[in-house]
């Protein structure tokens, strides 16, 4: 065990953030820390980090425990020094080392003693077993892997924005290797590439891993643990986010149950009491009743979810059926190239994802699609066309001096103040929140109102870029609901994959100057180029190997389409007329069938069991024994993994049996 929390309790003032809360982080862990904004997620982080002391229970390290907190106020830091410098910084011992022995070669060149030898020995040995001699290699690779040029390394750190000094600083964290790395936000500041190499990196990590994200697609693939800081407790649950979504409805609706079945048999308990506590003969059991009900365990009632507030889209005008077409169109910043003569049209129910790396123009060709970006070229816009652009340089319209609901009434929405109240609930402004001025919200609360004044416009086009950034999950998740349910169009940039793959049904990708369109899901974007990745590497086996069927569609971008099998029946072997029959192919044939056999016979145990043990939930007697409820309740939990493990045997070996049928 590295880290133990036993029993915290910590308070911000009267305010609570945990209470009597455990957690005990081992290694190898990849733990996702979530909550809603502002329930104490950093505050925990900083607890294990040190920074704040506990009001009650302990919080115990292993000796000598490392530990690197990625967080926002790492930007304080300001140096002139060039990035790869600032990275290596990561290796203080080992730069140390280099200066000693550096020192330690000048006075050789003068005075050869036997003691200054042996300590350049030493140094050289130590100098090496922690890798001096490659840090500058480590230390450029992983920057370039966070999206740095081999021309970036030697620039100031000073001349860089906010969002890239945060590479920087999370460069160097990582190069240092602690056991526990705490990341708050980590891919906030990366575009994709950044974060898909970001999760290649921390899949091989020795060390105990603590993210606290908002993007659900990073958590589905880095983490096996999720703790979800929930009314001042720590709730610990086993698997990824989608993991932890399946598994904690199936806690809701398990406690309910036992909720409402315990309630049945307290007010069946209590009329027994009541009818009989008068009478001689039954006293005595009305007695041992009221005692029962005193000892009882009581179940609690589950908090209800949230309610879901829907932010709903309204279309003033129905446009053409182009909304805008670009023809050889060019950009230029100075020598670096965005755009050469390229063209693309986006038509009417388009939402459209522009991906792709910073600095490929992405939100220049949003500009470009607005009409504020002057270029070469020919844009011509649709008929009656009503666009609603947000993005960051957006903020710049908002009114410093109106409260935020003002800002949106004197939109003319025709919304009233309730559902301007509903919508910025949404984008996380609650109760007197509203009646805030713009002038003193942060950046990211003046980009939700922004965003908020966009929904609203009754714009039939929209342009949306970065949306997501600071919104949380209950957030991103209503407005992905929204979009699929608006009936304009849509061109977003975004790098919350989740976000997009709900989204867009085209993907755009500037490529070599040009536009290159894929008409599909994300999904199927990511499967084509897996495709198309594995058509280019070379074949296996040397120059004997076969050549593959991949290749041959490379032209046409569109995904093929997914079979659908409702109803799953194992294929019967029936080798082609005239063919030879492989009888070893066959013999693996009918093994597999018979497998599928049993594990069909299997399932349905299962179920039958499952079926059972939920009829067992729902006797209330079994309330009134604690043990018995609670082996009930492990019971049935276990039946649930059972059931789903030999359903996803079920479906492999059903895989296995038609593509052997093929």
């Amino acid at each position: 065990m590295l880290i133990a929390l036993q029993d915290i309790t910590f308070e911000f003032g009267a305010r609570i953030i945990v209470e009597d809360a455990s957690w005990h982080i081992v290694p190898g862990d990849r733990v996702g820390l979530i909550g809603l904004n502002g329930t104490g997620k950093s505050t925990l982080l900083r607890i294990i980090n040190g920074e704040y002391s506990i009001s009650k229970g302990s919080v115990n390290k292993i000796r000598n425990l490392s530990i690197g907190f990625f967080n926002q106020d790492l930007l304080s830091f300001e140096t002139d020094e060039s990035i790869l410098s600032v990275g290596m910084t990561a290796f203080a011992e080992a730069l140390e080392l280099e200066k000693d022995i550096e020192r330690i070669t000048q006075e050789l060149e003068h005075n050869q003693t036997e003691a200054l030898l042996h300590e350049f020995s030493d140094k050289l040995h130590a100098f090496e077993a922690l890798d001096g001699y490659n840090m500058r290699h480590r230390t450029a690779q992983v920057l370039e892997g966070l999206g740095f040029s081999t021309a970036d390394l030697d620039r100031p750190y000073s001349e860089f924005s906010g969002g890239w000094r945060m590479r920087v600083l999370l460069a160097k964290l990582i190069l240092q290797q602690p056991d526990v790395l705490m990341l708050d936000e980590p891919t906030n500041h990366l575009d994709l590439p950044s974060i898909e190499w970001l999760e290649r990196y921390l899949q091989n990590y020795n060390g105990a891993v603590i993210i606290v994200s908002h993007d659900r697609y990073f958590l589905d693939r880095m983490v096996n643990k999720i703790v979800e800081l929930y009314q001042q407790q720590l709730h610990h649950y086993t698997g990824n986010y989608e993991d932890y979504e399946r598994e904690k409805d199936l806690r809701r609706d398990l406690q309910q149950r036992a909720y409402e079945n315990q309630q049945e048999y307290i007010r069946q308990q209590e009329r027994f009491i009541e009818r009989f506590k008068a009478k001689a003969s039954k006293a005595a059991q009305a007695q041992s009743a009221m005692k029962r009900l005193d000892r009882l365990d009581r179940v609690e009632q589950v908090d209800s979810a949230p309610s879901k507030i829907r932010i709903n889209f309204s279309v003033d005008k129905m446009p053409g059926k182009i909304l805008c077409t670009l023809s050889g169109i060019s950009k230029k910043f100075g020598d670096i190239s965005i755009l050469d003569n390229a063209s693309a049209e986006i038509n009417r129910g388009d939402k459209i994802a522009l991906i792709g790396a910073n600095g490929k123009g992405k939100s220049t060709l949003l500009r470009i699609i607005a009409g504020t970006e002057p270029m070469e070229g020919e844009r011509t816009p649709g008929h009656n066309v009503v666009t609603s652009f947000y993005a960051q340089h957006q903020l710049e319209s908002l009114h410093l001096d109106s409260a935020i609901l003002d800002e949106l009434k004197n939109t003319s929405s025709g919304r009233n103040e309730l559902e301007l109240r509903s919508l910025l609930g949404c984008f996380l402004f609650t109760g007197d929140d509203v009646f805030k001025k713009i002038r003193i919200l942060s950046g990211g609360e003046k980009a939700r109102v922004a965003l908020a004044k966009s929904i609203i416009s009754q714009a039939n086009f929209m342009l949306l870029d970065e949306p997501t950034n600071h919104l949380d999950m209950n957030s991103v998740q209503m407005l992905i609901d929204a979009l699929g349910k608006y009936e304009g169009s849509l061109v977003i940039v975004s790098h919350d994959r989740y976000f997009v793959s709900q989204t867009a049904n085209k993907i755009w990708e500037i490529i070599d100057g040009q536009i290159k369109e894929f008409k599909g899901t994300y999904a199927e974007y990511e499967d084509w180029k897996k495709r198309q990745a594995a058509a280019l590497a070379p074949p296996k086996g040397g120059k004997g190997g076969k050549k593959g069927n991949a290749g041959n569609n490379t032209a046409d971008n569109a995904p093929e389409p997914a079979p659908v099998n409702n109803v799953k029946e194992a294929p019967v072997a029936a080798p082609a007329k005239n063919a030879p029959i492989d009888k070893d192919a066959q013999k693996e044939l009918q093994k597999q069938q018979k497998q599928f056999q049993q594990l069909e016979k299997e399932l349905a145990k299962l179920n039958e069991q499952k079926q059972q043990l939920e009829a067992k939930l729902g006797d209330p007697e079994i309330y009134s024994d604690k043990n018995k409820f609670q082996q009930a309740e492990t019971a049935y939990k276990q039946a649930v993994k059972d059931l789903e493990k030999v359903t996803k045997q079920y479906e492999e070996v059903f895989e296995k049996l038609m593509e052997m049928d093929n």
